[in-house]
């Protein structure tokens, strides 16, 4: 049997973990859809991983001897990636952008002329990437960079610069009962169904059902929601209202629906991504493209910082 990379990686993360629980929350996948994964991987390599039993879960020899060569295999291919990724890059003068909605507010019109100052003859490509990866396409080495709300799941495991923090935003019906409002108080949405992203967007799910201040009420979920468009259609059916930031609440201001201000939430964040260990110049320069020229200097030299 040939194993798929992803179960190595369900396999090195239950084996670090010693936790079915711990090692799904930390795949953003459900408990017993790892258990399964993880049966499927023991039946085709034959062979028993972990014992486990309701107190405890341990590595057999056949998982202690397969945990290394995982590890390895996972990282190999992770750089595999990485390699062909940035080699098809500078071959095309192509630099691939990750994105999970629309910008918008002008910024990457801006963030295009200044790399095309730096960078003459390169490229910008945009790719659209669903929410159920909330890094747009970083995490899996789709893309080279991605402007991603904040949190995202690994985060800790990327650079960011914070590109636009903004306040929160709610669209509804314009039929709805609070839609003839100039703003709106959170605690007063507490029981109205909201649209979610999918479970695998973790904390950034979280965020857009602003979970951290419902005082431990748990959110009605409404409906789960790809992508934009996903979104657009089922608040115009009815099935919830969703969260926003400011800056998108023009692109939710169509027939049939409308947006309004959201008091007592902090403010969300826009932020470029990319791996630390990517150290190409030519990311350098995107990323410096963000920013006013009077701090370019300063953020090259931390760019620059974070490879020694």
């Amino acid at each position: 049997m040939d194993a798929h990379v992803r179960d190595l990686r369900y396999f090195v993360a239950v084996a670090e973990e010693l936790n079915f629980t711990r090692a799904a929350e930390r795949l953003f996948i459900s408990q017993p859809a790892l258990s399964k994964q993880i049966r499927q991987l023991e039946e085709g390599l034959r062979a028993r991983l972990f014992d486990r039993d309701r107190r405890a879960v341990a590595l057999t020899a056949a998982g202690q001897a397969l945990l290394p060569r995982a590890s390895e295999l996972i990282r190999s291919w992770d750089e595999a990636q990485r390699a062909v990724s940035d080699a098809a890059a500078a071959d095309a003068a192509v630099l691939t952008v990750g994105l999970s909605t629309s910008i918008g507010r002008g910024l990457l019109h801006g963030v295009r002329e200044r790399f095309a100052e730096r960078r003459p003859g390169w490229q910008l490509q945009y790719r659209q990437i669903n929410w159920d990866d909330a890094t747009a396409g970083l995490a899996e080495g789709r893309v080279d960079v991605a402007l991603v709300w904040l949190p995202v799941p690994g985060q800790e495991g990327f650079r960011t610069r914070t590109v636009a923090t903004e306040s929160r935003w709610v669209a509804m019906r314009d039929d709805h009962r609070f839609a003839g409002r100039d703003e709106i108080a959170f605690d007063e949405l507490l029981d109205e169904p909201f649209l979610a992203l999918p479970p695998s967007a973790g904390p950034l799910r979280d965020h857009w059902l602003a979970v951290g201040q419902r005082g431990g009420r748990a959110p009605r979920i409404g409906a789960v929601v790809l992508n934009a468009e996903e979104t657009f259609a089922a608040v115009e059916e009815g099935s919830g209202i969703v969260l926003l930031a400011a800056g998108n609440a023009e692109i939710y201001r169509r027939p049939g629906i409308t947006a309004l201000p959201v008091t007592g939430l902090p403010p969300t964040e826009l932020a470029v991504a990319w791996r630390p260990d990517d150290h190409r110049a030519v990311l350098r320069d995107f990323v410096e493209a963000w920013v006013p020229d009077t701090d370019s200097q300063r953020l090259s030299q931390r760019v620059l910082d974070a490879g020694q």
